[in-house]
């Protein structure tokens, strides 16, 4: 991961280049008050009002220029507005002429990612594009953000291979040190007697990819307590009800929510928030031997309700229900939980649009506000009681998988509701966490998706 601390640094006057803004709405009396040399180079280069058209403009001697883009409003800059240029210009110093960048700090750095893990290492890197801030307090937010952004990306792109249930407990074990967190994994015997769930998705697994719950407690006992949940699926191939090729391409991401988990846990303990945090990822492997649960096992779930399972490839609610369970035993006011859960919920709402489920209107509301003020977009999905009904057993308490195409991320959700703390405010975000092509500031793969949204709704409750 590069420094990010490089990427933008504290305006004191240096020397930069100038990036000019210019919004439709005022592009034309900006072009028209430009001298004929900027109007020509402005032509030449087809600059136009639309979002990220930019062209250089020359200055008065043969190394002196600036840059003009075109965003969607100059008195509101978004996350992403600056990210294009970030991709685009040559390596150097900038200064936005007139403002602070603000939010558009986040796209800046998060444009300059790039996951190279796997390639052969190129001699030619292009040196950094640097922009100026005159708002400290900004600049910090935003390579806090843009670190765990990085992070985050960096473990979901990663191979199977490279990522499973024990790269997960290392990740949060580098966490536990670097913030004096308590870390705790229970794995093996503790998990086949105490995590019925779990233990069925991700016995199968070999050696060494066996399941565990890993949780991480941080911060005040007498603070409020605050659980994240992340959804730790390393690798899906479907279990016994086998994805087909093309469903299984991409399951090295189905450890998405537990990315989203660390991030998010990390942010709260960069910030010292005055909160007692506990993370818990269930990390598993879905595989298949001799041992993989079957369709029509049943199981008993560590809150003590038998499943019936119904699909094995409806694995990530199952997991989920037995760490949401655990967090209820120590009564949170607030629970947060990620998972790449449903095919549904992307057939709804498509890949951009996270779907939240919320328990209690009034934090629904905190994070769909928090989701337009950081352009970390959102829908509330319902929480449809009779639609339980699609998940009755004839044998046991519950099946995990409704039967039928319809209504899949809500039946879902509503699995999830039979074991979320009743006490406390709850969301679940059924997430994505992928772009299949690149965006300005978003390149191809994993994405963060909710992260700022909910940071945000969690700053404002709890900063002090």
């Amino acid at each position: 991961m590069p420094d990010l601390s490089t990427l933008i640094q504290p305006d004191r006057g240096q020397p930069a280049r100038t990036i000019h803004l210019v919004d439709a709405k005022g592009f034309d009396a900006w072009l028209s008050a430009q001298p004929p040399r900027h109007r020509t180079a402005a032509q030449a280069q087809k600059l136009a009002p639309t979002g990220y058209s930019s062209a250089i403009l020359p200055g008065d001697g043969p190394e002196d220029w600036s840059v003009v883009s075109v965003v969607a409003n100059v008195e509101r800059l978004t996350p992403w507005c600056l990210a294009k240029l970030a991709e685009t210009l040559p390596e150097g110093t900038y200064r936005v002429e007139g403002r602070e960048p603000g939010k558009a700090l986040h796209g800046w750095l998060t444009a300059q990612y790039k996951f190279d893990r796997y390639k052969k290492k190129d001699d030619k890197v292009q040196g950094p594009r640097v922009l100026l801030t005159g708002d400290p307090a900004k600049m910090e937010e935003a390579l806090r953000l843009a670190n765990v952004t990085f992070k985050l990306r960096d473990r979901i792109n990663t191979g199977a291979n490279d990522m499973g249930p024990a790269d997960l407990e290392a990740a949060a074990a580098g966490l536990a040190k670097d913030y004096g967190a308590t870390l705790s994994v229970a794995k093996g015997k503790d998990v086949e007697k105490g995590y019925g769930m779990l233990w069925a998705v991700g016995k199968a697994a070999g050696e060494g990819r066996e399941p565990r719950l890993i949780e991480l407690e941080w911060g005040n006992p007498e603070h409020p307590r605050i659980a994240i949940i992340g959804k730790g699926v390393c690798f899906d191939t479907g279990g016994l009800d086998i994805k087909p090729a093309a469903g299984m391409r991409l399951m090295k991401k189905d450890m998405g929510g537990a990315a989203h988990a660390l991030a998010l846990a990390e942010l709260v303990m960069q910030h010292r928030l005055p909160v007692r945090l506990h993370m818990l990822v269930p990390a598993v492997e879905n595989s298949i031997n001799g041992e993989a649960t079957r369709p029509g096992d049943v199981m008993i779930s560590r809150k003590g309700l038998s499943v019936e399972n119904s699909n094995t490839d409806a694995e990530g609610r199952l997991i989920l229900g037995d760490a949401l369970t655990k967090a209820e035993e120590a009564n949170p006011e607030l629970v947060f939980d990620f998972a790449t859960l449903t095919g549904a919920a992307r057939v709804a709402l498509g890949a951009d649009l996270q779907a939240l489920f919320a328990n209690d209107d009034t934090l629904a509301s905190e994070l769909l506000a928090a989701a337009e003020t950081e352009a970390d977009p959102m829908w509330r999905m319902p929480l449809y009681d009779p639609y339980k009904e699609a998940l009755k057993s004839d044998v046991a308490d519950l099946v995990n998988a409704a039967e039928g195409p319809f209504g899949g991320a809500i039946t879902a959700a509503l699995f999830l509701k039979e074991f979320a703390p009743a006490k406390a405010q709850w969301a679940h975000f059924d997430i994505f966490c992928w772009n299949s092509a690149s965006k300005p500031g978003r390149p191809k793969g994993a994405e963060a998706v909710s992260l700022r949204a909910t940071w945000k709704v969690l700053k404002d409750r709890y900063a002090s």
